[in-house]
C-alpha cells in the first residue's frame, strides 16, 4: 500500500490509470471529473470550463453525460469520472553529501541570478528570470535546487517542448548525480516512478495536485504554453499552495514585460551570455519571391547564393523553413543543386528527429533544414543559421530572437551569422533585430560584455 500511495501521491489520477490494488484499499482522496465553478462546469484536470470543448456522448452513468475535448490526449475524463489522489507528504530518502555535484564556475550576473533564485524559493515566492539565449539559465538554477533538495522539497522543472526536457535531464542528472529523478513526457519508455527531481513536459503537469514545493517552467513563451490556458492552470495546480514558481524566457510576452515595468512582477534580467561575448546581431537580406526560386528552380536567386557561400566558407549552419511542405521542396531542390552537399530535414512529424539532430550535434552534417521545432532548446557548437521566408507569419518576434540564439553559444566558437532572408520586412522581424541590439547594449553599460 505504501507503494501504491507513492505512486499517486501528489498525483491526481483517473481509475484507467490505476491498478487494483489501489482500489482495494481505498486510501486516496477522490473527486468528480468535472466540478461547478460559478454555475459552470469546470474540467478538474485542465480547468476548462467552455461549451466548445465539452463533446456529449452515450455513458454508462445513464445522465446527460459529456467528456472534456480539451485535454482528451492525457485521457478521457467525463462528468461522471472519478479522480484519485493522495496529498503530497514529501516521504524521500535520506541523500549522501554532496547534493550539488556540478563544479562549474558561474559569471558575475549568473552569480547575482542565483542568489535572487535561491532567495526566491526560500521565501515562497514568484520571479522570471528574463535571459538571453546562451546565458546559462540552467546552471543558475544549481544552488537553489540544491537548497530546496537539502530542505526536504518536491522540485519540478518543466517546459513545453519534449526536446528541451530530454536535454535537461542528462545535465540535472550530472548536476544533482545522488538525487533520484525522472522525466515525464508523452512518449516516454517505462513506467511512473516517485521522486524528488522531476523533469516534465507542461502536458504532463495535467497529473499532478498540489505536488511541489518549487515549480519553474522553461521556455514559457514557447508554443503551446504560451497561449494555452489549460497548460497554464494546470501548472498552478501542480504548485503547492505555499510553493515557489520560476518562469525561465529569454523572450517574455509582452504582458510580462508590462507587468515587470509596474513591479507587479519579481524579474531578474540577464543581457549577456555565459560567456561574455556579445549576442550575434542579425542582418536582414532582401530574397525577393523566395517560393517561386524554388519552385521554379532559379539556381542564381538569393537563397541558393546563400548557402554556396556557406558551404564554400566551409560552414556549418542550420536553414529554418516555414512549413513542412515547403522544406521537402526545398530539399529536393538542394539536392539538385548541391549533390555533394551532406545535409538532412527535421520537422516535428520526423520519426528520425532525435537521431538526426544527434548527427548534427556530431558534424555528420554539414547543415540541416528544419522547422521552428529546433528554434529552441538545443545546442550546437559551431554554426552559422538562416530563416527562409523571414516575413511568414509563422516567425513570431519571440521565434526568430530564439533561432539567433542558437549561434554563438559555444565558449570556444562565441560568434557566428545570422541572416534573416524576407520577401519584405515584417514588424516581428524588424522588433526581434532590434531587442537583440538592446540586450547587447544593456549588457555592454553593465560591462558585462569582453569580445567586442
Amino acid at each position: 500500500m505504501e507503494k501504491m500511495n507513492h505512486f499517486l501521491m501528489g498525483r491526481e489520477l483517473l481509475l484507467s490509470e490505476l491498478n487494483e490494488d489501489f482500489l482495494k484499499e481505498g486510501n486516496g482522496i477522490t473527486s468528480n471529473g468535472f466540478i461547478e465553478v460559478g454555475q459552470q462546469q469546470t474540467c478538474r484536470r485542465c480547468g476548462s470550463n467552455q461549451l466548445k470543448d465539452r463533446q456529449a456522448a452515450p455513458c454508462t452513468c445513464g445522465k446527460n453525460c459529456f467528456y472534456c475535448i480539451r485535454c482528451l490526449q492525457m485521457g478521457k475524463i467525463k462528468r461522471c469520472s472519478t479522480l484519485y489522489h493522495v496529498p503530497e507528504k514529501n516521504q524521500f530518502i535520506s541523500i549522501k553529501e554532496p547534493i550539488l555535484t556540478w563544479q562549474g564556475q558561474l559569471s558575475q550576473q549568473q552569480a547575482l541570478a542565483s542568489k535572487e533564485i535561491e532567495t526566491t524559493i526560500k521565501t515562497g515566492q514568484t520571479r522570471l528570470i528574463w535571459a538571453v539565449a546562451g546565458a546559462g539559465k540552467t546552471e543558475m538554477l544549481f544552488k537553489g535546487i540544491e537548497w530546496a533538495i537539502r530542505s526536504g522539497k518536491r522540485v519540478c522543472i518543466a517546459s513545453p517542448r519534449t526536446d528541451v526536457c530530454l536535454e535537461l535531464a542528462p545535465r540535472l542528472k550530472s548536476a544533482f548525480q545522488q538525487v533520484e529523478q525522472i522525466t515525464l513526457y508523452g512518449e516516454m519508455e517505462g513506467g511512473y516512478n516517485y521522486t524528488q527531481l522531476v523533469i516534465a513536459t507542461t502536458h504532463q503537469l495535467m497529473r499532478f495536485r498540489e505536488a511541489f514545493d518549487v515549480l519553474i517552467i522553461d521556455e514559457i513563451d514557447a508554443f503551446p504554453f504560451d497561449t494555452d490556458k489549460a497548460l497554464q492552470f494546470a501548472a498552478q495546480k501542480a504548485k503547492k499552495t505555499t510553493g515557489t514558481i520560476i518562469y525561465l524566457s529569454a523572450t517574455p510576452n509582452k504582458q510580462m514585460r508590462q507587468d515587470i515595468a509596474q513591479k507587479k512582477l519579481t524579474a531578474s534580467v540577464l543581457p549577456a551570455r555565459y560567456h561574455g561575448f556579445a549576442l550575434p546581431e542579425p542582418k536582414a537580406i532582401w530574397a525577393g519571391d523566395w517560393r517561386k526560386s524554388i519552385l521554379k528552380r532559379h539556381k542564381k536567386a538569393v537563397i541558393f547564393k546563400e548557402i554556396q557561400r556557406l558551404l564554400q566558407a566551409n560552414r556549418r549552419f542550420l536553414v529554418f523553413v516555414p512549413n513542412i511542405e515547403l522544406m521537402l521542396e526545398f530539399s529536393c531542390c538542394l539536392t539538385e543543386f548541391f549533390p555533394n552537399s551532406s545535409f538532412t530535414s527535421v520537422s516535428s512529424e520526423d520519426e528520425q528527429r532525435k537521431e538526426k539532430v544527434q548527427k548534427m550535434r556530431d558534424e555528420s552534417y554539414q547543415f540541416m533544414l528544419t522547422t521552428t521545432i529546433l528554434e529552441r532548446g538545443v545546442t550546437f557548437r559551431d554554426i552559422d543559421v538562416l530563416v527562409l521566408g523571414a516575413e511568414d507569419r509563422t516567425f513570431t518576434e519571440a521565434a526568430l530572437i530564439q533561432i539567433a540564439g542558437r549561434v554563438g553559444r559555444h565558449r570556444d566558437f562565441p560568434t557566428g551569422e545570422v541572416r534573416y532572408l524576407h520577401y519584405g520586412q515584417t514588424k516581428a522581424l524588424k522588433n526581434a533585430i532590434t531587442q537583440i541590439k538592446k540586450m547587447n547594449k544593456l549588457a555592454r553599460e553593465r560591462g558585462l560584455l569582453i569580445g567586442k
